[in-house]
């Protein structure tokens, strides 16, 4: 059972009494950020299943140049755990890299040319199928000299994967820092500019750069960023454009912020620092100048006062 405070067992109290399909997009969002997706998806079960009747969402989720981190910190998620997210939200997971069964153009030592059997297949049909929303996790190399070849998976690169899961995705989703900005990977260095990671809409903070600009495909991205992202924003993200709280694009410019992020667990009027278990230490002067204590990170390399998400209340699952 999921224990919840007095102020969210109030409002929990309140949003009951209204009708979930009625809810504006203001007021899901509330009732999201509020509740976190254990109570959320908990005490709407039954108007969500409703709201979905006998739909089904198709989810892509493919991996560029990263660690998988965001798909465990998914997979770490408590209450609930991805399963049974998936399983309210009536989304089909037609295809992740690390979940899917054992798929290739040999499986057990046999030719395979079945999509049951051959992930290079199953992931044509479903681009042809479209109608599914995309999930991008790792950056995209674009070098060497434009080619994408520092990426190359069965006999695609990545470059040319994500272009074509793109072009017929309802949305959009990149998950965590490396398929937002290009992560760790784009980081200065000798060979970042031969290499050329980037994210899907941006490198770094360049909307210009971004790789879907590169393949010349225009479509809206929403940014999760995170190392790794939080559970919560993953699935309250997904559950909000699955279940048509935000529309794509017509929402989009009041729901994210200048890069892409959602308003509400990105609040562009509030940082880390603000609601920091450490603030008291910052007000003090007392800071930690070693790895392991109990005092403000800031001579550390904190940058919780320029940073806006809502870590500080959300914590981690």
């Amino acid at each position: 059972m999921v224990e919840m405070s007095t102020g969210t067992t109030n409002l929990v109290r309140t949003l009951d009494s209204m009708d979930f399909l009625k809810m504006d997009r203001r007021t899901f969002m509330k009732a999201v950020s509020a509740l976190g997706a254990t109570a959320f998806l908990g005490t709407y079960q039954t108007e969500i299943v409703n709201a979905l009747e006998f739909a089904e969402t198709k989810l892509i989720w493919i991996h560029g140049s990263e660690c998988t981190g965001c798909s465990e910190s998914l997979l770490n998620g408590g209450n609930p755990d991805v399963a049974q997210a998936l399983t309210k939200l009536n989304v089909n997971l037609a295809y992740h890299e690390t979940l899917c069964m054992q798929q290739g153009i040999w499986n057990d030592g046999e030719l395979v040319n079945t999509s049951e059997l051959n992930s290079e297949i199953l992931l044509e049909d479903l681009y042809k199928e479209g109608n599914y929303i995309l999930v991008v996790e790792g950056s995209i190399p674009n070098g060497p000299d434009g080619s994408g070849r520092y990426l190359v998976i069965g006999n695609k690169t990545f470059k040319e994967t994500l272009g074509e899961a793109a072009k017929n995705a309802n949305a959009i989703v990149a998950v965590g820092a490396c398929a937002c900005w290009g992560g760790i990977t784009s980081a200065d260095s000798d060979i970042e500019k031969e290499t050329d990671y980037r994210g899907v809409a941006f490198k770094k903070t360049d909307a210009s750069k971004g790789m879907l600009k590169e393949l010349g495909i225009d479509k809206p991205v929403i940014n999760i960023p995170g190392c790794p992202a939080h559970p919560d924003w993953i699935l309250l993200t997904l559950g909000a454009v699955i279940l048509g709280k935000i529309k794509i694009p017509d929402d989009l410019p009041a729901a994210l912020d200048q890069y892409g992020r959602p308003k509400l667990f990105f609040p562009p009027d509030h940082t880390v620092h603000e609601n920091c278990p450490r603030r008291g230490y910052y007000d003090r002067g007392e800071f930690d100048e070693e790895v392991g204590g109990e005092k403000c990170l800031w001579k550390l390399g904190c940058k919780a006062p320029y940073a806006h998400a809502d870590c500080g209340i959300r914590r981690w699952n």
